[in-house]
């Protein structure tokens, strides 16, 4: 361990920089947990075919894109998958087109139908991540009494990210802020380990320190010279290149999102090039320079030339025909004869278009033939971020594929006032958070308890017994009672004139479907605009269950901000002079569908005017009995079927998940997404979908060019597949896609992520608890099925506009 580096000689400059591309190019962002909003992390990999992918996510990462053969037996037993799905997954499979996708092989071809069934008797054998470096010197240790070099790597390159990436936990970091941000990653990182000692004591490896001031100061030359230094072929550059930065994949996720958010903003961040550095140092800093045959790294140069992982084809056969048989039967329920919608319609509702809305809205619709329901991105079209009166607490609320054009705050509708408001609410948040210095030590929750005495006891037994209160949140922390009933969100604040105010109102109805060619269709006399949350306490993911489209917020903002617009008489006057009319009986209100206790509360009621107080009366008994039989519908899946025919203790039940600090399934979120289906409302109306299907409407009558379909396609639908495959990859994979065992985790840097335990890479993606029962796997890992009304003429010319939609089609 004391040999010297010598850099080596020039090596090819274009070469060097095409490897770092396509490695760091492979690594999808991941967002953090005030914004937890689901990511596909095969994302930057959606050029190639699925199968292709499967490979090298087994050659280079180890790891597995399908469940164990056991899962896939088990529903073959149980009849899900039945042989017509097989026999069409097999004839699928060998295709030319899917056949060579697996690393070229036509492995998928060469089964039969009973081969593949007694396959499902084979030993799984999952595939391993490719050899490092460390791997090979750990075989040489007795790991039974000393640490291993990876994990110990994995804890060091780990432990200086969580808290040179923290900017709202720590007091001080490595890098110290300095007027533009932060400095290098990587040099910090060498600077730290250069007067370090830690590592060198715990694995009896002096010396590291002194190699580590040996480093190049470049980042980017420090690639250059370990990869010759460890002598890797050209040619395998980037495959190596990539299978380090998957030892640290969750801190690479990190760096990926900042480099995604400076894309939207038109910059740039080298964040994950420099990590990438800091992981391929150490393998250098390991190094004993020794190249005999025997030595380390000749033991490692075999195993690395030597490991060729692969995808199983026969897991991929059972895949398929597993994601057949769901779709054999969606289509047998989608050629059902729908519930019939009365000419006259009272009461429109416009949810999201998430799969939790599908159960509540199916029920809502069987209250009364006059309700129609209708399915919208959650975020309804508002490009806002929002920032809260009196604070400086910015926050997009619109998917992460895009930017806000607009910010948005509160008003009560007087500048004098809310200028006092304001004032007020400073000062009371100031005092709140003077506490958090205070909070912020190693172990305040004791110290916190002792100081306060035992009156903050008194509030911690408290918060421990049965809890019924209601969904908050949060955006009307430090006001007064009075105070939140007189501010409400106002596009009026954003610096959006009259005219862009009205061109945004006309854009959203039109997506509705409320307005087709400027003219209005039918609009109800009232017009609900349900945003949607989640309840849950004691869970740092929870900004995952709440609205991925109002990036990882509540929609009470947008439906809020939309319905105010909407009801302006300024707005309306300039909408009839462009030819739209909203009728003057016509009235919007917002609200707010509590997900997990399926429960839906209404907004700013005093401005509904007299003369609706009646049908809002009547919709709000409509909405009480819907959400009674959402509850029932959900109840075996919370295992609370005992309570399906007595409703009140149901919604006791679930409102005390919802508010138990040691429930790790509160509800079960997006578990279980299916399916997209474009189409207009009534051809699905009254057909259970199971809570499976996002549901988008479209009326291809209304879009004779196909443009709303296009805006559909390129928006909503790629949120949903981000969504699906984020559920799909926290199953088949919870290892490194998923964040394991829920009740382990540790909140990293405020909001950055988790870890699980103390230690280890940083989690991304859904915790087990998330997508498994505790018996079974909750989710059912099938990619997402799209379903959409329309000509194959006019879907296939929106495809071959777009690259990415074609790409995620074709593969």
């Amino acid at each position: 361990m004391n040999a010297t580096l010598k850099h080596p000689e020039q090596i090819d400059s274009d070469a060097l920089h095409q490897a770092i591309a396509q490695a760091t190019g492979s690594i999808a962002p991941s967002w953090p947990l005030d914004r937890m909003i689901a990511v596909n992390p095969y994302w930057q990999q959606v050029r190639e075919h699925f199968y292709t992918v499967a490979d090298q996510q087994a050659a280079l990462a180890g790891s597995a894109m399908t469940l164990p053969l056991a899962y896939y037996q088990k529903r073959w037993i149980d009849g899900t998958i039945k042989p017509v799905h097989l026999q069409q997954a097999l004839a699928e499979l060998a295709s030319q087109k899917s056949s060579v996708a697996l690393n070229g092989t036509t492995g998928i071809a060469a089964f039969d139908e009973q081969q593949a069934i007694a396959g499902l008797n084979q030993e799984d054998n999952p595939p391993v991540p490719p050899p490092m470096l460390g791997d090979t010197l750990d075989q040489q240790r007795d790991l039974q009494h000393e640490p291993a070099w990876c994990d110990t790597i994995t804890h060091q390159v780990s432990q200086f990210c969580a808290a040179w990436f923290d900017e709202d936990q720590a007091d001080w970091h490595p890098g110290q802020l300095s007027t533009t941000g932060h400095g290098s990653l990587y040099k910090s990182w060498r600077k730290t380990l250069s007067r370090d000692h830690s590592v060198a004591l715990l694995m009896k490896a002096p010396g590291i320190a002194a190699k580590a001031e040996t480093l190049c100061e470049d980042p980017i030359q420090q690639i250059g010279h370990a990869l010759k230094t460890l002598q890797l072929p050209q040619q395998e550059w980037p495959d190596y290149l990539l299978s380090v930065l998957m030892r640290i994949s969750g801190w690479a996720s990190r760096a990926a999102y900042l480099r995604w958010q400076a894309d939207l903003a038109g910059e740039e961040d080298h964040t994950l090039t420099e990590l990438l550095a800091v992981r391929l140092s150490w393998e250098l800093l390991i190094d004993d320079g020794q190249r005999a045959p025997g030595s380390v790294w000749a033991l490692w140069q075999q195993q690395w030339q030597s490991h060729h992982g692969h995808a199983s084809p026969l897991a991929m056969v059972w895949q398929r025909a597993h994601e057949i048989s769901y779709q054999s039967l969606l289509s047998k329920r989608l050629q059902q004869n729908p519930l019939a919608q009365a000419s006259q319609v009272s009461v429109q509702a416009v949810f999201c278009i998430d799969v939790r809305s599908e159960v509540f809205r199916r029920h809502l619709e069987a209250q009364c033939d006059e309700i129609q329901t209708l399915g919208f991105a959650g975020f309804f079209g508002l490009p806002i971020s929002y920032t809260p009166l009196g604070t400086e607490a910015t926050r997009p609320q619109l998917p992460g594929l895009l930017a806000p054009a607009l910010n948005i705050t509160d008003s009560c509708g007087n500048a004098v006032q809310d200028h006092k408001i304001r004032q007020q609410r400073q000062s009371a948040l100031n005092r709140l958070l003077s506490w958090q210095p205070f909070k912020s030590v190693p172990a305040s929750a004791f110290t916190l308890v002792e100081t306060l005495g035992i009156s903050y006891a008194g509030k911690l037994i408290r918060r421990s017994l049965s809890d019924q209160s209601d969904l908050t949140t949060g955006n009307t922390l430090g006001l007064k009672p009075d105070q939140t009933t007189q501010l409400k969100p106002s596009l009026c604040h954003s610096g959006a004139d009259l005219n862009q105010q009205t061109e945004l109102a006309k854009k959203v109805l039109t997506g509705m479907g409320l307005i087709a060619n400027g003219a209005r269709e039918k609009l109800a006399p009232l017009v609900l605009l349900v945003g949607h949350g989640s309840q849950s306490h004691n869970n740092p993911q929870r900004a995952g269950l709440d609205c991925g489209a109002c990036c990882g917020q509540t929609g009470e903002v947008n439906s809020r901000a939309l319905a105010n617009l909407l009801n302006d008489e300024t707005v309306r006057k300039a909408l009839s002079d462009d030819g739209v009319e909203i009728p003057a009986t016509t009235h919007f209100v917002a609200a707010l569908h509590n997900t997990t206790t399926e429960e839906i509360s209404l907004f700013d009621e005093a401005l509904i005017p007299q003369s609706h107080r009646s049908a809002v009366n009547k919709l709000q008994h409509q909405l009480t009995t819907a959400g009674k039989k959402a509850r029932q519908e959900r109840a075996p899946s919370l295992a609370l079927s005992e309570l399906q025919d007595q409703p009140e203790k149901l919604l006791k039940a679930v409102k005390q998940r919802a508010n138990d600090w040691a429930q790790t399934r509160p509800e079960w979120g997006l578990s279980n997404n299916a399916s997209f289906i474009i189409a207009p409302r009534f051809k699905t109306r009254g057909i259970p979908l199971d809570g499976r299907s996002f549901l988008h409407d479209y009326s291809p009558q209304k879009d004779p060019e196909g443009e709303l379909l296009e805006q559909i396609m390129t928006a909503p639908m790629i949120v949903t597949h981000w969504i699906n495959m984020q559920y799909y990859a926290s199953t088949v994979d919870n290892h490194r896609y998923g964040s394991g065992n829920k009740t382990l985790h540790n909140v990293v840097g405020g909001r950055l992520g988790v870890f699980e335990g103390n230690g280890g890479d940083l989690r991304t993606g859904l915790a087990l608890q998330s997508v498994h029962n505790g018996e079974d796997w909750q989710h059912e890992p099938l990619r997402l099925t799209v379903v959409i009304d329309s000509d194959r003429v006019t879907i296939e010319k929106i495809l071959s506009k777009h690259p990415i939609l074609r790409q995620l089609a074709d593969n």
